[in-house]
């Protein structure tokens, strides 16, 4: 699940992909829709948190796992989920309307990854230093709907010093998200500002020591978030499936938390409602 404000974490958007047949299943499957190439989120491997993630749901369940193999590309939701060929899709931002979520298993947050002999230790968007730095971020496309990253450094005017990364890149390649930390392993840029996840895994693996900062002052370019509530979603209307990987959720909670660690993913604190409870 590629996040960027919506690809905006899912990266849903495009369709080219790589689907493979799949009838409905029964009642002993659970059946999931992913991305076969998009560490450290999911891959045909099956290397992928989210993989792993629903190896355990699965587990817990009692139910095989297969797959519906589709790039995270605009139409993946149209041409998985909703056209019955999955029923669960294993990351996506709390409350995506088009699917029915469960409660949240995880919040990140949008990071900021520079090499660690820089000693940049880089926190804020409103750090006098952006403006010379060369700063790497990800781009969806021409319809504006970029990153948030993207979006605030531009409502600062940070531009110049700014460079692009597609996030979808080439999908030829393995993980093609990964390019934009690998420029900051290589020294093409100075900083990266990535969705935690993807930040924290690849940083994590780097030949090249890099330290990973989450960005603390998002809330200050609304209506930008920078902090992300990540569920898992089902069809619309399938409630009984909903409640019962909820309730794998609760049960399963700290193992949940250790293997989004382990994969180098950044936590943080689900934000206090008005109501006094948590997302």
């Amino acid at each position: 699940m590629r996040l960027c404000a919506d690809c905006a974490a899912l990266a849903l958007v495009g369709l080219i992909g790589v689907a493979s047949p799949a009838a409905a299943g029964p009642n002993g499957e659970l059946r999931v829709c992913a991305d076969p190439n998009n560490l450290p989120f999911s891959n045909s491997a099956e290397a992928g948190f989210e993989n792993r993630l629903a190896s355990l749901a699965a587990g817990a369940l009692g139910r095989s796992l297969s797959y519906t193999w589709w790039a995270q590309r605009r139409g993946f939701i149209r041409n998985t989920l909703k056209a019955e060929k999955c029923d669960v899709v294993m990351g996506v931002p709390y409350g995506y309307d088009l699917v029915e979520t469960t409660k949240p298993y995880y919040h990140s947050t949008y990071v900021f990854v520079s090499r660690r002999d820089e000693h940049l230790d880089l926190s804020s968007l409103l750090d006098p230093r952006l403006h010379r730095l060369a700063i790497g971020v990800h781009l969806i496309g021409d319809d504006g709907n970029n990153p948030p990253p993207a979006q605030a450094l531009g409502e600062l005017g940070i531009v110049d010093n700014v460079r692009g990364y597609s996030i979808y890149g080439d999908y030829r390649q393995a993980d093609p998200p990964a390019r934009l930390i690998e420029s900051v392993a290589l020294g093409d840029i100075d900083v990266a500002a990535a969705w935690g996840p993807l930040g924290g895994y690849f940083a994590g693996r780097s030949k090249v020591p890099l330290t990973v900062t989450p960005i603390q002052d998002g809330e200050r370019f609304p209506p930008q978030h920078f902090q992300f509530a990540i569920a898992m979603g089902v069809r619309k209307g399938d409630h009984a499936l909903r409640d019962q990987l909820n309730a794998f959720i609760d049960e399963h909670r700290s193992e949940i938390t250790s293997l989004l660690r382990n994969y180098g993913v950044p936590l943080v604190d689900a934000p206090v409602t008005a109501s006094g409870g948590h997302e």
